[in-house]
């Protein structure tokens, strides 16, 4: 799996990532989800310069001009339910992609520290021949993302695949570059610490489902 690390280059990316951890910020649940918004719009552009385009030609009221577009049709995929506003951020550059979504989650059977993942919705188009997006804000253990990329992927023969997140743990990244095929991609907007007892993202920024979209049951 080939590994992207987008804020070691000094952008404005880095802001959004700020106001996101920000325990003074992240409060507005409609600025969180801006900011997310935001880094898949930057992350978009980023993955945008890496994809196999072809030659086309453009009638204009003049005349003709030569340039270039995609080679493949791209599929945004997310993860149930915190990739949303990462999925519309991607969506807003790759404005005619086809959309897919799939949910993973922890489940703790025991109310305690062990969890398994369990997927329970899959919607989305043929991927034949596509590039393949896949948002999800946290890369923590990878077991979810893993389980999500099998699931979606199953029977399909994509052109490419690219996996975006926002924040990621180190175990995270080891886990999936170990148990995804080497031709991923992986696009990471920054990479944390470490995994804490709990398997939550240190320093983090919490839980970015809750912060998008309110605390669940």
């Amino acid at each position: 799996m080939q590994v992207h690390i987008l804020s070691e280059n000094n952008s404005i990316l880095n802001r959004f990532l700020s106001q996101l951890r920000d325990v003074s910020i992240q409060g507005d649940s409609m600025r969180f989800r801006k900011n997310i918004h935001r880094i898949g719009e930057i992350m978009a552009y980023e993955i945008s310069k890496s994809l196999p385009y072809e030659p086309h030609t453009v009638t204009t009221p003049l005349g003709t001009k030569e340039t270039t577009r995609l080679q493949h049709g791209i599929v945004v995929t997310c993860v149930l339910r915190a990739g949303l506003a990462l999925h519309e951020g991607f969506t807003s550059f790759f404005d005619d992609a086809e959309n897919g979504f799939i949910s993973a989650y922890r489940h703790h059977p025991n109310n305690d520290d062990y969890f398994d993942i369990v997927m329970e919705y899959k919607a989305a188009p043929s991927l034949k021949n596509k590039t393949v997006i896949i948002a999800d804000p946290m890369l923590a253990t990878g077991l979810s993302l893993q389980a999500a990329c099998l699931k979606l992927l199953e029977n399909e023969t994509p052109a490419a695949v690219h996996i975006a997140v926002a924040i990621a743990a180190p175990e995270g990244v080891e886990f999936l570059q170990k148990n995804l095929p080497d031709n991923f991609h992986l696009w990471i907007a920054d990479v944390d610490s470490h995994l804490n007892e709990k398997k939550y993202i240190v320093p983090g920024l919490g839980d970015a489902g809750d912060l998008a979209y309110g605390v669940k049951l």
